[in-house]
């Protein structure tokens, strides 16, 4: 999420409620206040997807690759913090939830701008550019989590908005602060929203953005903050949808401050919305009132806007009826046993998975954007290649055991960027069945049970997936890394020969 304006508006026009901060004397005095015995260190609630950028900082960008060299930066990077006795959670984005989903292709549209300005550099100047056009390695938010837990972190994949469970997370363990680059985590009233664009790693000092300090200086209460953030605009309440109650403000506002202290637009409008919101609230009636009745709004729009305030409402806050969330049902019940749905929660929620969750409880999966060049139409794009792949996986959670009595077959809803793909809806895709040389096994007896019998057919199962089975007689016999990378290419080939020849003939273009 993000509200829009409100980190410029802290940066740049309220000096007052950024404050350096030693994350060391921070965690010092966090730890001296405690008195309870045996108390665990300090923790630190850490935005992962937030500090890809600042982590992924190899060289050779471009192509990617740089797996050791990425490993030291994350270790050292953690070392920083655990030296000083912080403990560190890690979050990351889990699901994209259908409310944010057109943020999400807006942002993804943004980011094809900028991978096409990359391949236009690379092709007119035969390097890649500088930082100004960066874009992030193909699957490292899907990697970084493994990456972490190999270090012995604690990382947590979110189930619903990843920034609701940060905030939720640090309020509920009475964490030292947030690091992060999201102006939400100063609307939620959890802990302190520390900078991690700010972040000096080697003196670990940052900034903090004091909640109460702003409150102070905008003229509104900490409840208030949330409808201010809609009325700016998220993701949740689109710029363009309140953009009349911002102007109508502004003009308020010019009118009674006709020498604005905080001469930048941005400020003005941050300022002018404030003061709007504090004049809403008159009677007690409306002080329980998520919107209140003097906002003048059609039926939907003070819907949305209920909606958005409800999304900075954390457990164990007044939370009003509206605000209750109901636990949804998954999309494939019908199709798999509640022990499996239960585990792929539990495995999706400590990172020990991929995919799996989003497919069975939501229906929908996606990938975001890859360095493809939407010019050269010979090379397929990867979201295609893969797709039989996917069918296949898809085929092995929801068609086992079912023996084709399937009447109304399961679909899922992908939103894979790619070239030609206008993200206007997602594509609706079929498992195809996985053929295995046994009686067709049930999932449950593939995910929960033991033995040598069991994981031969979960080899063989992989190995089919890939269209190789025959490699089984390699498992044990060559390393799994090596192995892999064997089902990888075979699949490439199978795919079509130009692709997997594409990366040997470049190299030897390269000498």
């Amino acid at each position: 999420m993000g509200v829009k304006g409100l980190q410029y508006f802290m940066d740049r026009c309220c000096p007052e409620a950024c404050v350096t901060v030693n994350l060391r004397e921070m965690a010092r005095q966090q730890q001296a206040s405690t008195t309870a015995p045996h108390t665990s260190n300090p923790t630190l609630v850490v935005d992962g997807m937030a500090c890809l950028r600042h982590w992924y900082s190899c060289k050779d960008w471009a192509c990617g690759g740089q797996w050791r060299e990425y490993l030291d930066i994350l270790k050292r990077w953690v070392e920083a913090f655990t030296s000083a006795g912080i403990r560190l959670v890690f979050f990351f984005d889990g699901v994209v939830e259908e409310q944010k989903r057109q943020e999400w292709v807006k942002r993804r549209r943004r980011v094809n701008g900028v991978i096409s300005k990359i391949f236009r550099h690379i092709k007119e100047l035969g390097d890649q550019p500088g930082r100004e056009l960066f874009c992030l390695p193909s699957g490292l938010a899907t990697f970084t989590p493994f990456a972490l837990r190999s270090l012995g972190q604690e990382v947590f994949c979110s189930v619903r908005e990843a920034d609701y469970e940060i905030a939720s997370y640090a309020r509920q363990h009475g964490s030292m602060g947030i690091l992060g680059e999201d102006s939400d985590f100063i609307i939620y009233d959890s802990a302190p929203y520390l900078s991690v664009a700010k972040l000096r790693i080697n003196s670990l000092t940052t900034v903090m953005y004091d909640r109460q300090r702003l409150c102070q200086t905008i003229g509104l209460a900490v409840t208030q903050l949330p409808l201010l953030a809609c009325l700016l605009g998220n993701d949740v309440v689109s710029e363009e949808k309140m953009r009349d109650v911002r102007n109508n403000a502004m003009a308020a506002y010019r009118k009674n401050s006709p020498a604005p202290h905080y001469g930048a637009p941005q400020g003005q409008v941050v300022l002018a919305v404030s003061q709007l919101v504090s004049s809403l609230w008159s009677t007690e009636d409306e002080e329980t009132e998520l919107v209140p009745q003097s906002l003048n709004l059609s039926a939907p729009r003070r819907e949305l806007l209920k909606k958005g305030v409800c999304l900075y409402t954390l457990p164990g806050q007044k939370r009003p009826e509206l605000c209750e969330i109901s636990s949804l049902p998954s999309a494939f019940e019908k199709y798999v046993s509640p022990e499996i749905l239960k585990a792929c929660r539990e495995k999706h929620a400590a990172a020990e998975g991929f995919m799996v969750y989003t497919v069975l409880c939501v229906g929908v999966t996606e990938c975001s954007n890859t360095l493809e060049d939407e010019e050269d139409t010979e090379l397929v794009p990867q979201a295609l290649v893969y797709k039989p792949c996917r069918q296949l996986i898809y085929g092995l959670l929801l068609l086992l055991g079912h023996d084709g009595r399937i009447v109304d077959p399961p679909a899922i809803r992908e939103w894979f960027v790619f070239p030609g793909n206008p993200l206007k809806e997602p594509d609706i895709v079929h498992p195809l069945p996985v053929s295995l040389p046994c009686d067709q096994p049930s999932l449950d007896l593939l995910w929960f049970s033991t033995g040598p019998d069991v994981s031969a057919l979960r080899l063989t199962a992989f190995l089919t997936i890939f269209g190789c089975p025959e490699f089984s007689e390699l498992y044990g016999v060559i390393e799994d890394a090596l192995l892999a990378a064997l089902c990888l290419v075979t699949y490439l080939v199978l795919q079509g020969a130009c692709l997997a020849w594409a990366p040997v003939k470049l190299l030897d273009e390269r000498g």
